[in-house]
């Protein structure tokens, strides 16, 4: 059962350009987050045009009265955890519905927009480019620090340095609702780990340009993703299952290979090892959804902007 409690009045913005929502996933355990959030959105000086929030398997408080946000606020609540691609899908749907939103603009529930420029940048990016499909934030604590997995290129890469890509970060990102159209929607069935990675080389193959802009910052507490309990299996299984989907043949095995070595010279945990190979297993056993390899020429493409999509 879905249930949506929808806000009244639309935003018109006096300027023109692309329409923005902001779509925000949470399971209910960070209540003072999604406030801090929330407010942070509501200070933005380009009001978004909507905002969804999606209860994945937990109700919703009242955000909109609460904090004053503009727009239109829809709240959705979805009766199990459909995970961070899957709820994500249903607030894609919601402002499918609506059709009146360009780019939509995707935030951790935990992170926070220092900055009230954010959504008129982006606003600013899609404007000056009809081909930007995918625009990821930096991602830095509240010391300004960006971890290493935060940044999307390979090697010592400065956090700072922005430009096309070849992936992006879920914490923070804005997304072209035409690119989607053409790429499709989230993968759901992964549930947790290389959602991103699939979407992004789905519409590297689209022709799609992908850009890090490190002046769009998303504070966020510093993680490690190993604190998910189905960290190790549900990530062997979804790169066995993204390679399955999106890479030439040839390519398979190479990429496997260079992540198994990865492995086990990364993980410390016999346990964690175990996992890992119990969830490599179901990725071969099972299905991930429908096989669409790539172009070679996207390969090449990957490859040119420093990532050949076998690391």
């Amino acid at each position: 059962m879905i249930v949506s409690r929808d806000g009244v009045g639309v935003v018109e913005h006096a300027e023109q350009g692309p329409r923005i929502a902001v779509a925000v996933v949470t399971m209910g355990n960070r209540p003072a987050e999604v406030d801090a959030l929330l407010a942070s959105v509501a200070k933005q000086d380009l009001p978004p045009a909507r905002i969804v929030i999606v209860g994945n398997g937990c109700p919703l408080p009242e955000f909109a009265r609460r904090l004053g946000l503009p727009g239109e606020v829809t709240g959705i609540e979805v009766d199990e955890n459909l995970g961070c691609p899957g709820g994500r899908n249903v607030a894609l749907a919601k402002l499918r519905e609506f059709g009146d939103v360009d780019v939509v603009v995707e935030l951790d529930d935990d992170g926070l927009l220092v900055d009230a420029d954010v959504l008129r940048r982006v606003r600013d990016l899609y404007a000056a480019d009809p081909r930007l499909g995918i625009v990821g934030f930096r991602i830095a604590d509240e010391n300004g620090e960006t971890q290493r997995r935060h940044v999307p290129r390979v090697g010592k890469a400065d956090p700072l340095r922005g430009g096309p890509v070849t992936g992006f970060l879920g914490g923070g990102h804005a997304l072209s609702m035409a690119m989607l159209a053409r790429t499709g929607d989230w993968p759901a069935e992964f549930f947790f780990a290389h959602e991103e990675t699939d979407l992004a080389w789905r519409a590297a193959d689209a022709g799609w340009t992908i850009l890090y802009a490190p002046e769009l910052l998303l504070q966020h507490p510093k993680t490690s993703p190993a604190r998910h309990a189905i960290y190790h299996r549900v990530t062997a299984r979804n790169r066995v299952w993204l390679v399955r989907r999106r890479l030439p043949l040839p390519l398979i095995p190479v990429h496997l290979g260079i992540w198994i070595a990865v492995t086990l010279v990364r993980t410390r945990s016999a346990g964690g090892l175990r996992a890992w190979f119990g969830g490599f297993v179901e990725g071969l056993r099972t299905s991930g959804g429908e096989r669409r390899p790539m172009r070679w020429r996207t390969v090449w493409r990957l490859t040119r902007l420093g990532r050949p999509p076998v690391i």
